[in-house]
């Protein structure tokens, strides 16, 4: 049982991370090709990349496990090459518990280029960057905006359900089976841990290559990182082309309406655009608003409906994807 404890502080610091985190989404997809269970979709997945990794990423494997990974490995940045310097700038006290936790699980000593890593040891360190890199570039980098689309559906899936029913609601809908007791958050685990965010707040983050428990990341001084499985449930190399992300999450209507509200339309244009009765097209933009993805004023006898940054966010316009590069 993962058991997350929340101020009120905490909850009104709750944020959703506005964009997928490269080293993230890469360390947890890593985990997930350690694992030995071979399922119809990752079991396809993992033979594949075991085929098609370069041996520069070797090196990763003396740090990350089925189960395990450093933390200084997966800073939540929204650039690869940002991200790696992060990585690099790691403070060394973070770097050393990292790694101690790396042998405490393995049961044996760290390799010579790891203990490089404790020493500051610039070879060392580039050998990492690279790594990193190149199995970015191997494992995420052709499905990225499928990464990018999927999350954008979850954060407004998030934004619905807090708006509608508010922030615990929004948090229990994340994972099925969790529930509030007495100040925590409970969530279905393997493990038992607790965590205390102690008014740091909240940081939530869809990952979508790691399909069992929810995990934390808790660093001294920074908000708490919680990651959760999230989803079709198959890797992003597999998932079908094109496919309407948000349609599933706000409704069909909603999703396009959302998307014809690119510049200020009244309720009576969008009821035309969308084919539907003004009544039924009111309804769809209260929704909306209340959700933050749509913004009205009256304009005389008119009320006029547009796209908030959010909503343009979620819509996929105005807001391109950004992908990683390095």
């Amino acid at each position: 049982m993962l058991r997350l404890r929340l101020t009120a502080d905490d909850l009104a610091r709750t944020r959703f991370a506005p964009q997928p985190a490269p080293l993230v989404e890469l360390k947890l997809s890593l985990m997930m090709l350690r694992r030995t269970d071979s399922d119809a979709f990752f079991g396809r997945w993992r033979r594949g990349l075991h085929r098609t990794l370069p041996a520069t990423t070797r090196p990763l494997w003396d740090l990350v496990s089925g189960h395990l990974g450093p933390p200084f490995l997966d800073p939540v940045s929204t650039g690869l090459d940002e991200g790696l310097q992060e990585v690099r700038a790691t403070p060394p006290e973070l770097v050393r518990a990292g790694v101690e936790r790396v042998r405490a699980d393995r049961g044996i000593a760290p390799p010579p280029w790891v203990r490089g890593l404790l020493d500051g040891d610039e070879r060392a360190w580039r050998l990492l960057c690279r790594a990193l890199g190149d199995a970015y570039e191997t494992v995420l980098a052709r499905g990225w905006p499928t990464t990018a689309t999927w999350h954008r559906a979850e954060f407004s899936r998030y934004a619905l359900t807090s708006a509608e029913h508010g922030v615990a609601a929004a948090l229990l809908a994340l994972v099925p089976g969790s529930r509030f007791v007495e100040g925590a958050w409970e969530c279905p685990a393997t493990y038992r841990r607790e965590v205390h965010a102690e008014g740091r707040g909240v940081i939530l983050l869809p990952t979508f290559h790691w399909t069992a428990v929810p995990l934390v990341a808790d660093l001294p001084g920074r908000p708490v990182l919680f990651v959760y499985p999230a989803g079709p449930g198959l890797p992003v190399s597999a998932a079908e082309p094109g496919g309407d992300t948000l349609a599933p999450v706000l409704g069909t209507t909603r999703a396009r309406a959302l998307r014809l509200l690119g510049e200020p339309l009244s309720t009576s244009t969008m009821a035309r655009g969308l084919g539907i009765s003004i009544g039924s097209a009111s309804v769809h933009a209260t929704a909306l608003r209340a959700a933050g993805l749509v913004s009205s004023v009256r304009d005389g006898r008119e009320v006029l409906h547009a796209r908030t940054p959010l909503g343009s966010l979620l819509a996929g316009h105005d807001t391109p994807d950004q992908e990683p590069t390095g």
